[in-house]
């Protein structure tokens, strides 16, 4: 039987077993806490009830620990939306809710199909192996189907929570942050089937038994092992490696002031000191400023001189968020399009390229069916309704350089970041503005997605963030340097400049969408023999 809270009533038992692994992984995700130890027992509780529930039962308990998780986890969005979008609490917090429910659904959809799949509640002396190769196929299936389906949130799969740990995440270059999630839910599924295995009634000469458990073992052997080795040779191909010296500019522009234009040549001013203290050495090659640090269409405002002028005079690269418009005057009504861009000024003061953000934050700068909602239209009051960008390839700074960029939350998206690469990218830069999310935990959540990035192309990556986290990241996930939250600075390093593809860029990105087509299968197999 299940062995936790045995005593318990079943519907005290579920509750238990939902808030306990709720709490654990809000305890070891990163944010306020992240206590990464948890990942290999958090879903323990999940997994053993799993395995003894029926599937609506075990389907209802996951929609609770899924739902308690995120609310945790996700509580940052009614800043977004009351303080910053404009909404008022009896839209931003119900939005909250709304949002956490629907990430809890797809934990509901684990424990169901988990309980169908795997469970004793129909087979009593079922063998537990199949819970524990089944569950880690549920789960990062579910996870990239929820980082494609209606646009997609993949916010903090569980694999990001090791992001502070780079000698344990390397293998993300073969299968991307979803082979590390397979690897922590397969790990908790083995424990369970060591407390499994102490069962009186166990039948230890069930040879396949033996076998797909120590197959689950040299797994997750080969996952973390190949981490270790790949962290531990990685330096010396930096020391072989071209090397880059880059400046990030934190310029702390408060959010509800960003926009007002009475103070747009205050923020030029800003970013203006800060970069002339950065490149004071004059030895620094690529200045780079956040996501629409200039707050104007550089098109047609004349502090655009100014800033032509800075990089100029210090004669150096400048990388820098703006937006930008674009004329059609093709058809019979002329047509304005915005986008949400990132400009690479030359040492001439020219702008030589340009990138126009790719996936946009619904009801943050688009608003989806807009004349159907008009009550969420002040949620772009602040940044306009911009139209998504199309290309990626990188922008060529020089002959040596090539810079994939990364606006915003398109870094929680691997398929962005790898595409670059794919196109030649041979840095990624991430320019965001986490101004919107406040003092909450989301700035340290999205850094620590970020870094996955660098690890799974093996790219250095460059973040620079309007009110932080801006910092470094070498291939392998270190963090080289970073600012503290809400304070105004510059930072410099030197950072390696590597080529070549890893598994993950060729083919490794398809992990988490074979696992997900795995899922009919497994439903296929179960009618078969159940």
């Amino acid at each position: 039987m299940n062995f936790l809270g045995a005593g318990l009533p079943s519907r005290w038992r579920s509750l238990a077993t939902s808030l306990i692994t709720a709490f654990l992984l809000f305890f070891a995700m990163p944010g306020y806490f992240g206590w990464w130890p948890l990942l290999f027992v958090a879903l323990v509780p999940l997994l053993s009830a799993a395995l003894y529930m029926p599937p609506l039962r075990s389907g209802c308990m996951g929609l609770l620990a899924g739902f308690v998780y995120n609310m945790l986890t996700l509580h940052w969005l009614v800043v977004v939306l009351g303080k910053y979008g404009g909404l008022p609490p009896w839209l931003s917090v119900p939005a909250m809710v709304l949002l956490s429910l629907y990430m809890g659904l797809y934990l509901a959809l684990f424990c169901l199909l988990l309980s169908l799949f795997g469970g004793r509640s129909w087979h009593k002396e079922r063998s537990v192996v199949t819970l524990v190769w089944i569950a880690p196929v549920l789960w990062v299936g579910l996870d990239y189907l929820r980082s494609i389906l209606f646009t997609g949130f993949p916010w903090l799969d569980i694999g990001y929570g090791l992001y502070s740990q780079p000698i344990l995440i390397q293998a993300a270059d073969l299968g991307g942050h979803h082979l590390i999630s397979f690897g922590l839910v397969l790990a908790n599924g083995l424990i369970v089937s060591v407390i499994d295995r102490q069962r009186s009634t166990v039948h230890w000469n069930l040879r396949m038994e033996r076998r797909l458990l120590l197959a689950a073992c040299c797994f997750l052997i080969f996952i973390f092992g190949y981490s270790v080795v790949r962290y531990r040779v990685m330096p010396s191909f930096f020391r072989q490696a071209l090397q880059a010296e880059v400046s990030v500019v934190q310029g702390n522009i408060l959010q509800d002031e960003k926009w007002v234009p009475e103070k747009k040549e205050k923020t030029v001013a800003i970013y203006e000191r800060l970069s002339r203290r950065a490149v004071a050495d004059k030895t620094t090659e690529l200045l780079v400023w956040p996501e629409t640090a200039l707050p104007f269409y550089p098109q047609n405002d004349p502090l655009s001189r100014r800033v032509a002028d800075l990089v100029r005079r210090e004669n150096v690269y400048l990388l820098t968020g703006a937006p930008t418009y674009a004329v059609d005057t093709s058809g019979d009504k002329r047509k304005i399009t915005y986008f949400n861009s990132a400009l690479l000024v030359d040492p001439d003061g020219v702008i030589v390229n340009t990138y126009a953000k790719q996936h946009l934050v619904p009801f943050g700068e688009y608003v989806p069916l807009r004349k159907y909602l008009p009550f969420l239209a002040p949620l772009v009051v602040h940044v306009g309704d911009f139209t998504a960008g199309t290309s990626s390839t990188p922008l060529a700074l020089g002959k040596n350089l090539k810079l994939g960029i990364l606006i915003c939350f398109e870094s929680i998206f691997p398929g962005i970041a790898r595409d670059e690469v794919a196109a030649g990218a041979n840095i990624l830069v991430n320019l965001t503005n986490d101004a919107w999310y406040g003092r909450t935990s989301a700035p340290y959540q999205s850094m620590a997605m970020t870094v996955f990035r660098a690890v799974e192309n093996k790219r250095s990556l460059v973040r620079a963030a309007n009110t932080g986290i801006s910092g470094f990241v070498d291939p392998t996930g270190n963090i080289i340097d970073k600012t503290d939250i809400f304070v105004p600075g510059a930072i410099t390093a030197q950072l390696p400049v590597l080529e070549g593809e890893t598994v993950f860029v060729r083919s490794g990105y398809l992990f988490g969408a074979a696992c997900l087509a795995l899922l009919p299968v497994l439903l296929l197999f179960r009618r078969r023999y159940s």
